[in-house]
């Protein structure tokens, strides 16, 4: 378990350098869009909408740096260095953007960035900061659009990148599916993803708040996947060579107010379209009450559990190593046994 100290419709583009190829966006090849627009997934558990005002906000909020985000984003951007390949067109949706752009450092030898959000203002920053990153030769490319309908043409990628995004989506195994087709054949697909231990401390402070207030409960935070979900994700979704690993961070706050605001400025508030948008001051108070009786360390600090799941997973291609059909071996473990010996 790692420590950090207390932290505290694809319609708009604009374009870095140069003019992004055409060969690779708006397209409707991969789009299942419908006249409902952002909204319309079958399943709907998230409200897209709101959530692209969450992102709003955050946009004015986020830290010019986040330690946490930071992290993430490095240990997601690691993986890259452990690839011989290059990934010369780079797709990053949704999530933390910047920190990506601003972190990327040459990693993956990317020499066409495009970057995705649903949020206008979140584009706009990362657009405005892209001025600040040290030059790399790459051309960026920057757009308004959703990740659940994915604008770009079928095999037009190398790379897909999202680090905190995917996780609010109404259809996560659609969107997978959506960037698997994006890639180009063993093209590398990149996520980082909040898991369902992410805040447990404030789930049961807001559980036994709520209790004790108001007689019941209301879901105030969102549903998150659980590490077991996370390969068979990848695998419905078509990936090949799938891997999966947990990082697990507790983050150290002065209260639980601090740890609102920061969840604000990530954007990582409740977004459930069945949530209850009234909080009662008495069960506001509870909850910070109880979270510090519960959960607090002798210097006063309450802690915050972060809990990300990284997934990989390619595009099928000749090249890559494949299981052996069953029942092709030639060596029984018998013979093996009998060949090295037994220790017992």
């Amino acid at each position: 378990m790692r420590s950090l100290s207390s932290l505290c419709r694809s319609s708009w583009l604009s374009r870095t350098r140069r003019e992004a190829p055409h060969s690779i966006l708006f397209s409707n090849t991969l789009c299942t869009d419908n006249s409902d627009g952002v909204q319309s997934s079958r399943i709907k558990i998230f409200d897209r909408h709101f959530r692209r005002k969450q992102l709003d906000r955050a946009a004015w909020l986020m830290r010019s740096k986040d330690s946490f985000v930071d992290t993430v984003a490095e240990n997601l951007l690691d993986r890259l260095e452990d690839c011989k390949k290059t990934f010369p067109t780079a797709f990053c949706l949704g999530g933390s953007l910047e920190a990506v752009r601003r972190l990327l450092r040459g990693r993956g030898a990317i020499e066409r960035l495009i970057m995705m959000s649903t949020s206008h203002d979140m584009v706009k920053l990362c657009r405005d900061a892209e001025h600040g990153v040290q030059s790399e030769n790459i051309e960026t490319s920057f757009m308004v659009g959703d990740e659940e309908f994915l604008p770009v043409k079928e095999s037009s990628l190398d790379l897909v990148i999202s680090c905190l995004g995917l996780h609010w989506t109404n259809d996560l195994p659609g969107a997978m599916i959506q960037s698997r087709l994006a890639l180009k054949p063993d093209g590398l697909f990149l996520a980082a993803i909040l898991g369902g231990e992410t805040l447990k401390e404030l789930r049961i402070a807001c559980t036994v708040a709520q209790m004790e207030r108001e007689g019941g409960i209301s879901p105030r935070i969102s549903p998150l996947a659980q590490v077991r979900d996370a390969g068979n994700l990848l695998t419905r979704a078509g990936f090949s060579l799938p891997g999966v690993d947990v990082d697990e961070f507790v983050v150290r706050y002065p209260s639980a107010l601090d740890l609102v605001e920061h969840l604000r400025a990530m954007g990582e508030t409740n977004a459930l379209l069945q949530r209850n948008t009234i909080l009662k001051r008495e069960t506001a108070l509870a909850t910070a009450a109880i979270y510090d009786s519960m959960f607090a360390a002798e210097d006063g600090t309450i802690p915050a559990t972060f809990q990300v799941i990284y997934m990989t997973g390619w595009r099928d291609h000749p090249s890559q190593q494949k299981a052996k059909r069953r029942g092709s071996a030639t060596v029984s473990f018998q013979d093996i046994q009998k060949q090295f010996g037994s220790e017992s």
